[in-house]
């Protein structure tokens, strides 16, 4: 058993963290890095992604996560996969271009539902694996004008419980952390977009909005998102499975 208070260690892991190029992504993969796994930095963006490699001596992996074949640029071996990817759009429902919400799903559902699949194995034969789906407040609960991503994270959110119960017996651990708005690029286009939906200012928008519902009137910053995802990770974490763990604020207090 793990001593009471002792540290993170994930030295000998390999970790496979999607979207570490900025935001969320990129804390976690410094997180695990800190901690002493070896990061799999990927990312669409081939410059971001050899960017966060090098500040954590891991390597990146330029993939397109809306292309099913991404899979095959994942070499064997994960231990630790944090399902992070995803983009988002605002429209309403009636104008929202079927197109863009297929691929959120493929990105955001999909893609997880693929990397897992080809992970778990290794991860049953070795007897070990972790699984830290990075949902969102919205996985928990609907806003409108994002149809697409809400969709998207309580998807993410039922394939999370499924892994948590097929991987138990092989002592895989399969977890959603679910934050509020984070500081990110992601929530900074965001922004812009809901000004324009709703026709109010910027700052209005993240007064009004994004933090209306939530006890506790700010941002989240990624590192606190990363924090958790490395508990989980870690050896506190082993009987934590088929959760989902919101960081936001006391929105879901209501």
């Amino acid at each position: 058993m793990p001593r009471f208070g002792s540290m993170i260690d994930l030295a000998g892991r390999r970790a496979v963290v999607t979207g570490a190029g900025s935001g969320i992504g990129r804390a976690c993969a410094h997180r695990l890095a800190a901690a002493g796994a070896h990061v799999l930095v990927v990312d669409i963006d081939a410059e971001a992604a050899a960017k966060v490699a090098a500040e954590i001596s891991g390597t990146p992996v330029v993939a397109d996560l809306s292309e099913p074949d991404f899979v095959r640029a994942i070499p064997p071996g994960t231990d630790i996969v944090v399902n992070n990817a995803g983009f988002q759009h605002v429209a309403p429902i009636e104008e929202f271009p079927p197109e863009v919400f297929s691929k959120i799903l493929k990105v955001m559902v999909e893609a997880p539902f693929l990397l897992v699949r080809e992970v778990l194995p290794g991860m049953y034969e070795r007897g070990w694996g972790r699984i830290v789906n990075i949902s969102s407040v919205h996985g928990l609960r609907a806003s409108p004008y994002k149809s697409a991503y809400v969709t998207a994270k309580h998807a993410l959110e039922g394939l999370s419980k499924t892994i948590a119960l097929e991987g138990a017996p092989h002592g895989v651990t399969s977890n959603c952390v679910s934050p509020a708005y984070v500081r990110t690029p992601l929530v900074e286009n965001q922004i812009g977009a809901q000004a324009g939906t709703h026709g109010i200012g910027r700052d209005e928008v993240v007064e009004q909005i994004m933090l209306a519902p939530a006890a506790v009137k700010r941002l989240i910053e990624p590192e606190e998102v990363a924090e958790l995802v490395a508990y989980l990770c870690g050896p506190h974490g082993s009987f934590m499975t088929g959760t989902s763990l919101p960081i936001d604020g006391g929105w879901t207090a209501r």
